[in-house]
């Protein structure tokens, strides 16, 4: 009965979650430690906003299958990101050890993933859940669109994969043919 219970809860919160910071909101600025293509470096959303919109998505664990599957979408897409001139990165609580190589395999060396263990950019937008009963923290499944003023454009949450990237190159597009 217990684990009946656990996995109802799960699966109501993954699915029915609901991004906490709204279009219109600020966009909480930040700086991780990233990894991109295996290589660290420290990433700055106020310094990627200067080249334009960024999509800053968290996922709760890297190499885990859906996350695994958002990470293959998204670098598939990742040139119709770049002619928008637009960023993306991918934020987990995972540590940077494990971002290097995620970075490389399962992003294809595409784009960067954060590592916030300390989930210090998770909670700052509001993006991590825990199971019932006292169980590990995780981030939750949300994407946002930052307009490089620093503003959000769009969030979603969504417990699949596809509907992230497609709803990111969506806003991406109609904020390039009329950036406010």
């Amino acid at each position: 009965m217990r684990r009946l219970v656990l996995a109802f809860a799960f699966s109501a919160f993954v699915t029915g979650a609901l991004a906490a910071l709204k279009p219109g909101d600020a966009a909480p600025d930040f700086t991780i430690q990233a990894a991109q293509g295996g290589k660290d470096f420290t990433f700055s959303l106020k310094e990627a906003l200067k080249k334009g919109p960024v999509v800053l998505y968290f996922y709760p664990k890297s190499f885990t299958s859906v996350c695994t599957e958002e990470a293959h979408e998204f670098a598939e897409a990742m040139d119709q990101f770049a002619a928008m001139n637009a960023s993306v990165i991918g934020v987990s609580g995972d540590g940077i050890e494990t971002q290097r190589e995620f970075s490389t395999k399962e992003c294809r060396d595409k784009f960067p993933v954060g590592a916030d263990p300390k989930f210090e950019v998770i909670k700052a937008y509001d993006a991590s859940f825990s199971l019932p009963v006292a169980g590990p923290v995780f981030a939750s499944r949300i994407s946002y669109v930052i307009s490089p003023e620093g503003k959000i454009l769009s969030a979603i949450s969504d417990s699949g994969a596809t509907r992230h990237i497609q709803n990111a190159l969506e806003i991406v597009k109609a904020w390039k043919a009329n950036p406010k």
